[in-house]
C-alpha cells in the first residue's frame, strides 16, 4: 500500500462532515420522492384521462422549461447562496406537487392545472440542477469529493432502482395522487435537512448584470477546451444512445430476447452503474479522464451485442459492464469540474454541460425511425454501438483532456 492510500484509508469520510451529512440526507430524500414522480404522474393522468396525448402534453410542460431555464439556474446559483436556491426550489417544488396531487386525489383533474404546475416543477428543476453540482467542493476538501461524489452516485442509482417500483406499489394500492403527495412531502423533509447545511459565504458580486454573468460563464466554458471537447461528446452519445437504444431497443429486444429479459438486461445495467459508484468510494482517486473515457466507451457493447442478436446472457453481461463504465465516468467527470473550475463559476459551467448535453436527445429520438427503416433496424444499432464508441473515445486525444486546466480568466479561490 502507498504512502497516499495509506493516507485516504484513515481519513474520516465525508459523512463525517455535519455540513455534507445534512447535505446528503436532503438529496437522498428527495431523490427518492422525485424517483416515484414519473411513474404516478403517468398513471395518475392516464387513470384521470385515458389519454396518451395529455401525458405526452404535462410531460413536455416539464421538461421544456428544464431546458429553457439551465442557464438562468447557472447564474443564479452562483450569484446567490446555493442553500437558498435549493430551499426555495424545494418549497416551491413541495407546493407546485401537492396541488397537482390535490386535483387527482379530489378527481377534479383539470389540464390546463396540471400542465402548468409542471411547468413549474420543470423550472424549479433548471435552478435546483446547477445549485446541487456547486455544493459538494463548498463542504468537503478535495481530496474527499470522489468519496462524496461515490456515495450521491450510489445513492442517486440505488433510489432509480428501487423507487418506481414503490411507486408502482403505491399507485396500485392508493391511486397516482397519493403517490405524488408523497413526492410532495419528501421536498418539505428534504427542506428541512437543507437547512441546516451551512456553506461558505460566496464571492461577493456586486452589481454586476445578469446577461453580463452569462457570458462570463460562456467565455470560461468556451476557454476550457477539456470540457467542451467532453461534452460535445456527451451531446452526440446521448443522441445516439437514447435514439438507437432506446427507441430500437426495445424493438429489437421483443423479436430476440424477448420482454422479460430486456428488463432484465435493463436492471443489469442500473446494478452495474451502483456497483461502479459505490466501488469508486474505495479504489484510489481517478483522476484520469482517459480511464473514464475508456470506460465509458463500454457503452457501446450491449448495442452491438443487441444488434448482432447475441445471446441474453451475453447482453446481460455487457449490459451490466456498460453500466459500470457509466458509473466510473460519472464519478471521474464531476470530481474533474469540482477540481478545475472555480466554485464561482461551477454551477455556470455545470449548467452549460446539461444544455448541451441534452439538447440533442430529441434529434436521435425523431431521427432513429426513418434511419432504421432506410437502413434496417439492426444494422443502425450495430453502426450506432460502433460510433457510440468511437465518439467516447475520441477525446482521450486532445491534450487539453489528458491534462485539464481551470479556464482562462478564473484567477478566484475554489472554496
Amino acid at each position: 500500500m502507498t504512502d497516499h492510500e495509506s493516507r485516504r484509508s484513515t481519513t474520516p469520510g465525508p459523512l463525517r462532515n455535519p455540513g455534507f451529512r445534512w447535505f446528503f440526507l436532503g438529496r437522498v430524500v428527495s431523490l427518492a420522492g422525485s424517483s416515484m414522480a414519473p411513474v404516478a404522474l403517468a398513471f395518475a393522468v392516464l387513470d384521470a384521462t385515458h389519454s396518451a396525448g395529455a401525458l405526452g402534453l404535462i410531460l413536455a410542460a416539464r421538461s421544456v422549461p428544464m431546458l429553457l431555464f439551465l442557464l438562468v439556474g447557472g447564474v443564479v446559483a452562483d450569484r446567490f447562496s446555493r442553500r437558498t436556491v435549493l430551499l426555495v426550489s424545494n418549497f416551491g417544488a413541495a407546493l407546485s406537487q401537492g396541488l397537482a396531487a390535490t386535483f387527482f386525489i379530489s378527481g377534479n383533474f383539470h389540464l390546463a392545472a396540471i400542465v402548468a404546475l409542471e411547468f413549474v416543477n420543470g423550472t424549479l428543476t433548471a435552478f435546483t440542477s446547477p445549485a446541487l453540482r456547486g455544493i459538494v467542493p463548498q463542504l468537503v476538501d478535495a481530496d474527499q469529493r470522489q468519496r462524496a461524489n461515490s456515495l450521491l452516485g450510489s445513492s442517486k442509482n440505488l433510489i432509480s432502482i428501487v423507487g418506481p417500483s414503490l411507486a408502482g406499489g403505491i399507485v396500485i394500492a392508493f391511486g397516482g395522487g397519493w403517490a405524488m403527495c408523497i413526492d410532495a412531502v419528501s421536498y418539505l423533509i428534504a427542506a428541512f435537512f437543507l437547512a441546516k447545511v451551512r456553506l461558505p459565504e460566496q464571492v461577493t458580486k456586486g452589481s454586476s448584470a445578469f446577461f453580463r454573468e452569462l457570458r462570463d460563464g460562456w467565455v470560461a466554458f468556451r476557454s476550457m477546451t477539456w470540457v467542451c471537447v467532453v461534452v460535445l461528446a456527451f451531446a452526440a452519445t446521448n443522441c445516439i444512445y437514447v435514439g438507437v437504444w432506446s427507441v430500437l431497443g426495445p424493438t429489437i429486444a421483443s423479436t430476440s430476447v424477448g420482454a422479460v429479459f430486456w428488463g432484465i438486461v435493463l436492471s443489469a445495467r442500473a446494478a452495474g452503474m451502483l456497483a461502479a459508484t459505490a466501488a469508486m468510494y474505495r479504489v484510489k482517486r481517478a483522476r484520469s479522464l482517459v480511464v473514464g473515457l475508456l470506460c465509458f466507451a463500454t457503452g457501446a457493447l450491449p448495442m452491438i451485442v443487441l444488434g448482432l442478436r447475441g445471446s441474453a446472457a451475453l447482453l446481460i453481461g455487457v449490459a451490466f459492464v456498460a453500466g459500470v463504465g457509466l458509473g466510473v465516468m460519472a464519478i471521474t467527470w464531476e470530481t474533474s469540474l469540482q477540481d478545475h473550475v472555480p466554485n464561482k463559476m461551477l454551477s455556470r459551467i455545470a449548467a452549460y454541460d446539461d444544455l448541451v448535453s441534452y439538447a440533442a436527445i430529441p434529434v436521435g429520438q425523431l431521427s432513429v425511425a426513418p434511419l432504421a427503416g432506410a437502413f434496417g433496424e439492426t444494422q443502425a444499432m450495430v453502426v450506432g454501438g460502433i460510433v457510440f464508441g468511437l465518439i467516447a473515445t475520441a477525446p482521450i486525444f486532445s491534450r487539453a483532456v489528458r491534462r485539464p486546466q481551470g479556464p482562462v480568466s478564473a484567477s478566484v479561490e475554489t472554496r
